[in-house]
């Protein structure tokens, strides 16, 4: 095998492996892969600003935010003021957000964070700045990317409402 076929198949498995966890959690939360992640983030680390989400789901403020507003329409987040600062808003899992939470499937994304989090220094640096090369030759858009498997098309999607008790 070439190491073109190599990395077309690594590509290919990869995109497969996080699909279908997207699938997973949609089938048993109702819930996308990226609104599961940060379900999962917030119910590692309670009492977030949403800068502070963004930096632990390593993606941008706008992208992140966006799953965040789905996930507070749904009633699973609430956005809190900070009892220490007024000004500061922080995000927390209401009691049907940690509930869905314990029955959800295992976070792909966090999964891939942790192993490429074990890659050498020098390696990760090399492997970032090749796959930024690629992505670059092949003109991908400029700018902040949507978290997996959220993009705009996606706008329409919401998790399950949450149900009247």
């Amino acid at each position: 095998m070439t190491d073109t076929q190599r990395i077309l198949d690594a590509v290919r498995k990869l995109v497969r492996l996080l699909r279908l966890a997207d699938r997973s959690a949609q089938r048993d939360v109702g819930l996308s892969g990226a609104q599961l992640f940060v379900l999962h983030e917030l119910g590692r680390t309670p009492a977030l600003s949403l800068n502070e989400l963004a930096d632990r789901t390593s993606t941008d403020q706008s992208s992140v935010s966006v799953v965040v507003t789905r996930l507070v329409d749904a009633g699973l987040v609430s956005r809190d003021r900070d009892s220490r600062d007024a000004r500061r808003l922080i995000l927390n899992l209401t009691k049907a957000g940690r509930a869905l939470l314990q029955k959800a499937p295992p976070v792909a994304q966090q999964q891939l964070i942790d192993v490429i989090e074990r890659m050498v220094l020098a390696d990760r640096r090399r492997f970032a700045e090749t796959f930024e090369w690629v992505l670059a030759e092949l003109g991908a858009e400029q700018g902040t990317a949507p978290m997996l498997f959220e993009d705009a098309s996606d706008a329409q999607k919401k998790p399950a409402p949450r149900k009247k008790s």
